[in-house]
């Protein structure tokens, strides 16, 4: 799993982003080092925080960016 990477590159500590995630920062350190599995809601919030997909998230793509949406909204 990418987060320790993503919260690095964005020059964050481990307690920003277990406060955006309401939770302790604790508990984000063991979903960084996999001691505890990150949640999908957490996953989710993540991947939107951080502007990319949870498969890169989760080490399934290497594209960094979301694509852009190509559908339009009728």
């Amino acid at each position: 799993m990418r987060i320790r990477d993503l919260h690095e590159n964005a020059d964050l500590k481990q307690k920003d982003v277990s406060d955006f995630l309401h939770c302790s920062q604790q508990i984000y350190s063991d979903y960084e080092t996999g001691k505890v599995e990150l949640p999908i809601a957490f996953l989710i919030e993540l991947a939107k925080f951080y502007g990319t997909t949870t498969d890169y998230i989760l080490g399934l793509s290497s594209k960094r960016k979301k694509a852009d949406d190509t559908c339009e909204d009728k």
